[in-house]
């Protein structure tokens, strides 16, 4: 069984002289960032579906092809994974995930995001309805699970092993999440209160680096969203436009209402390229970008505009590399 490890982390030790759910207006923006977010871990459970081949099987692969066995790799495929059963546990899976990383930001330990505290309780009524989802879907598939092995067995011949299935699938399938502290542990400062502050230190670069992070990632998914519009609304070289699907719009105008929602507003210059495209976007209704060709120009011509800026923003801010912590 594979383990899919989705994570978020929790902030550092707060200041004494702050209420629970205050943040002090002199902080720098990781230190907002650590006061208003915590850590959030998500690991999904999933099967193996493939499987490789033994060493005699791997040989007598390469001997069909008169080739080496050392420089051959192969592996057997266990289950057909289009089947509509074993898809609809894919997706919920991926509604999971989603929805873990569009309400989180990103951390520089790895599998760990960061999740606004505030956000927390809603999401943990959301991933147990997930989880409830899959168990669902694992019964749904418990009830074809025979028929997927009999599917296997005629498919892979003198390959099927009824010794690579498990019949448990609840035990295959699964969706945890917890909240892990980033903080040094509270004892430390007892044991060794020099030791204590140089963690708390790490953690809090840790979280300057997570700060870089976060504005790259908006960045990024940013530019990919206006370049993606832009080039379907200016066209062709002729001047003709291209198809494109309303995803292209609602898209952007998701990522638009997801950074209001996670922005750390620490950088002012990404928040009026922001602000510039939801001005830009906001209201308009990708058919009538099809059919009013004004419209569809103007848009296309200030998305450019956004477009240029965004990319002299991240020219100037040279990608960082992410801290790990040390093993």
């Amino acid at each position: 069984m594979s383990t899919a490890n989705l994570t978020t982390a929790s902030p550092a030790s707060e200041s004494h002289a702050l209420g629970d759910n205050e943040v002090n207006p002199m902080a720098s923006v990781s230190e907002r960032l650590q006061a208003e977010t915590t850590a959030v871990r998500l690991k999904i459970h999933w099967p193996s579906v493939r499987k490789t081949l033994s060493s005699d099987q791997t040989r007598q692969a390469a001997g069909t092809f008169d080739a080496d066995t050392k420089s051959v790799s192969a592996s057997k495929k266990l289950l057909n994974t289009n089947h509509p059963a074993f898809r609809a546990a894919t997706a919920v899976r991926k509604q999971a995930a989603d929805h873990w990383k569009a309400n989180t930001l990103p951390y520089t330990e790895p599998g760990m995001r960061l999740i606004k505290r505030v956000d927390v309780p809603t999401f943990d009524v959301f991933m147990t309805s997930v989880r409830a989802e899959l168990n669902e879907a694992v019964e749904q598939l418990e009830l074809h699970f025979d028929e997927l092995i009999d599917q296997a067995r005629e498919r892979l011949g003198d390959l099927f092993d009824p010794a690579d299935y498990d019949m448990n699938l609840h035990r295959l399938f699964g969706i945890e999440w917890d909240y892990p502290s980033c903080n040094p542990p509270e004892y430390l400062l007892q044991v060794s209160p020099q030791l204590y502050y140089s963690e708390c230190s790490r953690v809090q670069r840790r979280f300057d680096e997570a700060v870089k992070l976060a504005e790259q990632a908006f960045a990024d998914e940013l530019e990919q969203l206006v370049t993606h519009l832009g080039e379907r609304l200016r066209g062709d070289g002729d001047g003709s436009p291209k198809v494109f699907r309303d995803s292209a719009v609602t898209n952007l105008a998701e990522f638009l209402d997801r950074f209001q929602r996670l922005n750390i507003r620490s950088d002012d210059q990404l928040d009026r390229l922001v602000a510039d495209a939801r001005r830009i976007v906001g209201g308009v209704v990708p058919q009538h970008l099809r059919e009013q060709s004004e419209l569809r120009q103007r848009v296309a011509t200030e998305l450019s505009r956004v477009e240029a800026s965004l990319e002299g923003w991240m020219t100037e801010r040279p990608r960082r590399s992410i801290l790990r912590r040390s093993r």
